[in-house]
This record gives structure tokens, sequence and C-alpha cells, in this order.
């Protein structure tokens, strides 16, 4: 088989090893990839939101699958596009992935169909909204309606964050289109984790589940990013939550959409909070995570290939998962999320013996460059957690990130 990935990456470094392992895949593309991608793929020059040519560039080389990364050309309608040209794609469509580009479709879709989640608002004035946020108090959650590259939440500590965070979105419109409306949600206590499956109609397949670090830096704290880290398992969270997870919020959220008349194939991602009244929604992303999908597919044994054609096929597949930990994570460029130089040059990986996914490199003059905010992911497989932390950050401290920084503090309790 030729299979295409699109997208350039952590994420779609993941998802093209584990293609590339899989001896179904006689040829991996990846449009349009980055440096460490070109190492195990073809990497097309094309933006992974211009579709048309993306379309026709399956087309002229006999694609038989492709696997969709971002959630951009996602909510853009790639899959209508490519399945009106015949193509077999797998994601969602556009109207089923609006279960994450748009907030308020999110939140009005768990409420009609009883999905436990956080009691929230809408607004599109900012007056309304102060007025709100002032009669509630803080802490209290601000969230852009659309997309914002994991980037337009805040967890607003006092009303001045809050204040601030509702003037940028709605007022200086820092998110674009993304922030026109605003979700404002009670904040929720507990321990998060996020869980995702291979989804087709209502059909449900969980996979492990993992965390994510959000926060820019050490103790939790800094603004949002896109995700600093990521580990799997999760210890906290019993088992039997996760079955209630899976059971009361996984599959009535697929049944919800299938009901709705967006039917939903592809992985659906749940970031959830186990609170003291049971697991709640945060939020839903129509797509893998990044960066859980780099610890989470580390974990799997069986062929991501044959599960995906099972998928579409209507066929349970065959999952397996590894018992082993998986700990890892993400090199950033200094000043993300906010301004960042690209092309500073990166130290020389090769002694590593942890595994490296590629999220914002390029090669320049021969040598590998940053040409991103999270630059690169760098995670390790061990029995256990402590094992796998203590083996990777002995690594990390070795090498010389200057003009990056990341957190040491990945996997360790508060």
């Amino acid at each position: 088989m030729k299979v295409l990935v699109i997208g350039s990456g952590g994420r779609e470094h993941a998802v093209c090893q584990k293609i590339a392992e899989s001896p179904l895949a006689d040829k991996v593309y990846c449009a349009p990839g980055n440096g460490g991608i070109a190492n195990i793929a073809e990497t097309v020059p094309i933006h992974e939101m211009d579709i048309v040519s993306l379309v026709a560039f399956a087309k002229e080389k006999g694609i038989d699958l492709t696997v969709v990364g971002p959630e951009a050309p996602l909510s853009a309608g790639i899959v209508d596009e490519f399945q009106n040209a015949g193509l077999k794609i797998f994601g969602p469509t556009q109207k089923a992935a609006r279960i994450e580009s748009s907030k308020a479709f999110a939140k009005e879709l768990m409420q009609k169909y009883e999905i436990p989640t956080a009691d929230y608002r809408l607004f599109s004035s900012y007056e309304e909204a102060e007025r709100y946020i002032e009669e509630k108090g803080a802490p209290i959650v601000i969230k852009a309606d659309g997309l914002a590259a994991g980037k337009g939440v805040t967890v607003a500590m006092s009303l001045e964050e809050a204040r601030e965070a509702l003037r940028a979105a709605l007022l200086e419109q820092k998110f674009g289109d993304a922030s026109k409306q605003v979700v404002v949600e009670e904040f929720l206590e507990g321990e998060e984790f996020s869980l995702m499956a291979f989804v087709n109609g209502e059909n449900v397949f969980p996979m492990v589940i993992a965390r994510d670090h959000k926060r820019a830096y050490n103790g939790d704290k800094g603004p949002n990013t896109g995700g600093m880290g990521a580990y799997s398992p999760v210890p906290q969270i019993p088992d039997e939550e996760v079955e209630k997870a899976v059971a009361g919020i996984l599959r009535p959220a697929a049944k919800a959409l299938a009901q709705e008349g967006s039917p939903f194939t592809g992985v659906l991602y749940a970031g959830l909070i186990l609170t003291r009244s049971g697991v709640k929604v945060i939020e839903f992303n129509a797509r893998f995570g990044d960066p859980e999908t780099q610890v989470v597919l580390e974990r799997l044994k069986s062929d991501l290939v044959q599960i995906v054609l099972d998928l579409l096929h209507g066929k349970t597949p065959d999952i397996q998962w590894s018992p082993d930990a998986v700990l890892g994570v993400v090199i950033a460029s200094n000043g993300y999320p906010g301004h960042y130089e690209k092309g500073v040059p990166l130290p020389t990986l090769a002694p590593l013996e942890s595994f490296v996914f590629h999220s914002g490199t390029r090669v320049a003059d021969g040598r590998l460059v940053s040409n991103g905010g999270r630059v690169l992911f760098i995670g390790r497989k061990a029995r256990t957690l402590e094992e796998a932390r203590k083996q990777l950050y002995n690594e990390l401290d070795g090498l010389n990130f200057e003009g990056f920084f990341y957190r040491n503090d990945i996997g360790k309790r508060k």
C-alpha cells in the first residue's frame, strides 16, 4: 500500500513511524512533513491546508490510504474532498469535526445528550462576559470558541486574569475568527487525563490513557501551550473510572454525533478530569492528541494500518498494548508560546538511546535547525514510569539545548 500522512509535527512523526513499521505499507509519504519525518517517509512540499493540491497528489501517486494529523484541515473539510474524489481517508468529515472546531457546538451537544462536563455560558459581548465572571468569581476558565492551536484556553486564577483573557479574545481578536465567541466555564478540580479512541460511527475502541502537561513551565506555571510533555499509563486514574468514561462519555458522544447527522470516523480525543462527582469532559478533539500520541503509539503493539483498515471496513480491530510505561518531554524554542526565533541549530542527537520525534525542525546547510515553537519530543520506554523518567532526564541533562527550554518535572507528582 501507498500511505499519505497529512501534517508536520511530532504527532505526525509518531504516526508515520507506526505506519512505516506496518508490513502493509510499501511506501509512506508525508505532506509537508519535517526534518525528522524525512528519515522514514518521503516528504512532499504541499501545505496541509492546500486541499486541492493534496487531492491531486493522492490521485497522481495512487495513494491507497490517507491519514490526517492536524485539526485545521479536518475543520476545513479535507475528508469530504478526498471522499468526493473517491479516495480512502481516515478522519472525520467537516460536520463531525465541529466537536473540536466549535467549543460551543461541543458544549451544546454534551448538554443535549447529558454527557458530564463543566457548566458554561457562551458570549460574544465583552461587557456581558465581564458581568458574568464578576458574578461567578475566580478561578474560572475562558476558551476561544474556534481553533487556536492549543493556545485559546485560559485557566484564570483571578478576576483580572479572566478580564485580560476576555479582552484578548473578544476585543483584540487575538485568535482571529476563533475568538469571535468565547465559552466561559466553571473551574473543575481533580486529576486530568487524555482518553483517545478509534471510532467508526457508534463503534468505539478505546486506547490506553495518557496525561499531558499543558503549562509552559515547571510546577504547572506559565501560559497554556500545545503541550510540554506526556506520559502513559496514568497511575492516578483507576481502571474502573476509565471504563466509566468509555461507557458514559465516549460511546454517548459517538452516538450523539450519529444522531445529529454527523457520524464520526477517525480518532476521537477526550480531555477528561476525575472530579469528586466523577469524570467530566474538559474538551473533545477530532484527531490524535499532541503530544499524547507520541507516548500512546509507543505502547501500541498492533499494526496501525490494519487497525485503520478494519475500522473503515466496519470490522472489529485487534488492538494490543504493551504493559510498559512511556514518558516524553517537549523541547521548545525560548519564548514559546509567545514570540520565538526559528533557525536555531540543534545539538547532535545521535548518542541518544531515547526515541525522538520531530515537531518543528528543518535541515539547513546540512544541519538540523528549529522551525517552530515546539521543536522535538524526546521520550523513553521502560518497565515503570519512574525508570523511564530517570533514564530520560539523565540523557537530556547531557545535551546542550542553548536557545531552547524544557520542563524537568514531567511525570513528577506535585
